[in-house]
C-alpha cells in the first residue's frame, strides 16, 4: 500500500524515531498508526538493548530548582556530538525536572515516572537510543534538601556541576561558592568532616616524610602539624584561597558575609567511567582496507 509523507510525519512526531524507521515501520504494519508505533517501540527496546553495554562516557550534568531543594542530573552518552543534541538536551532537562519533583536519589524509580503522556522516563530513553544511535544511560541524581537558607547552582559548559546549601548569606555567595567548588574540587567541607581513617593516612605519609629529614622528635612533630594544617586547606572549601579573590580563604570570605556551609556537592560528566582508548587511525586503515 502506498504511505503518505503525513502519515510519517505523524509517526516521527509520536516516536522520535527517524523517517526511514517510521516509514518501513508503516509498511511492515499497513498504515495502522497505532501498531506502527508499537512496532517502533519494540525495535527501541532491541536496540537499546544492544546498545546498553558500550561505554557512555559523555553526556551532560542538569540542574534544576525549586523552593524545597535543588538537584544535579547526570546523564551519559557516548559522544560529545550526541550531549549537544536538542533532542539528547530536551530528554535532560525534562528529566532533571522530574527528578526534582520526585524528591528520591533512586534512578531506576525515575524510569519508572512519568514522562508524558502516559509514556515512563525508561520507555522515552529507549526511543532516545534508537533515534540517536548511541547508549544513554541515566547515570546519577544528587539532590541538597531544605535544611540550608539559599541554594546555589552553577554549571560549567554542562559537564561540571556543584550545588551549594548556606545557613545565612544570599544568592549570590551561594553561586559563587558553587562555582568555586566546580572549579576547585574540594573533597570535605572543613577539616571536622575529613573522615578519621583519611586523616591518620595523611599524617602517616606525612611523618614518613618528616621522619627522613633527620631531625629530633619535637621538631618532627611540628613539621607534620604544619604540614597537616597546609593539607587540610588544601582538601577543604573553607581552606582553600576563594576562587574570585585569592587573598582570602573560603573561611573568611563566610566569616564576613555570617554566613556557614550546610552541604555540597559536584558532579562531573564521566568520572569514575573507565573510558575505551580508540585508535581513529588504525581505524581508518581498517575501513581503507575494506576490513
Amino acid at each position: 500500500m502506498s504511505i503518505t509523507a503525513s502519515q510519517v510525519k505523524e509517526l516521527r512526531e509520536r516516536s522520535g524515531a527517524g523517517m526511514m524507521e517510521c516509514k518501513k515501520a508503516l509498511v511492515e504494519t499497513g498504515g495502522d498508526m497505532e501498531a506502527a508505533v508499537e512496532h517502533l517501540r519494540k525495535a527501541g527496546l532491541a536496540k537499546a538493548d544492544k546498545k546498553a553495554g558500550r561505554v557512555a562516557a559523555e553526556g551532560a550534568i542538569i540542574q534544576a530548582a525549586n523552593d524545597s531543594g535543588a538537584v544535579l542530573v547526570e546523564i551519559n552518552c557516548e559522544t560529545d556530538f550526541v550531549a549537544k543534541d536538542d533532542s539528547f538536551r530536551a530528554f535532560a532537562d525534562r528529566v532533571a525536572a522530574l527528578a526534582l519533583e520526585a524528591g528520591s536519589d533512586d534512578v531506576a524509580r525515575l524510569g519508572e515516572a512519568e514522562y508524558e503522556g502516559g509514556e515512563t522516563v525508561e520507555a522515552r530513553r529507549q526511543q532516545l537510543v534508537s533515534k540517536l544511535g548511541e547508549n544513554i544511560q541515566l547515570r546519577r541524581i544528587a539532590r541538597l534538601g531544605d535544611n540550608a537558607d539559599v541554594i546555589g547552582a552553577y554549571i560549567h559548559g554542562g559537564r561540571i556541576g556543584a550545588l551549594v546549601g548556606l545557613g545565612g548569606g544570599d544568592a549570590e555567595l551561594a553561586r559563587d561558592l558553587a562555582m568555586h567548588v566546580a572549579a576547585l574540587n574540594p573533597d570535605f567541607v572543613d577539616a571536622d568532616a575529613v573522615p578519621g581513617d583519611v586523616l591518620e593516612k595523611e599524617k602517616e605519609i606525612l611523618r614518613s616524610q618528616a621522619e627522613e629529614s633527620g631531625k629530633p622528635p619535637e621538631i618532627v612533630e611540628k613539621m607534620i602539624t604544619g604540614r597537616l594544617n597546609k593539607r587540610l586547606a588544601e582538601i577543604t572549601l573553607v581552606g582553600q584561597p576563594f576562587v574570585k579573590d585569592s587573598d582570602q580563604t573560603v573561611g573568611k570570605l563566610l566569616s564576613a558575609k555570617g554566613a556557614k556551609i550546610v552541604s555540597m556537592v559536584r558532579l562531573e560528566v564521566g568520572e569514575g567511567i573507565e573510558k575505551e582508548e580508540a585508535d581513529f587511525a588504525a581505524e581508518v586503515m581498517q575501513q581503507a582496507r575494506g576490513g
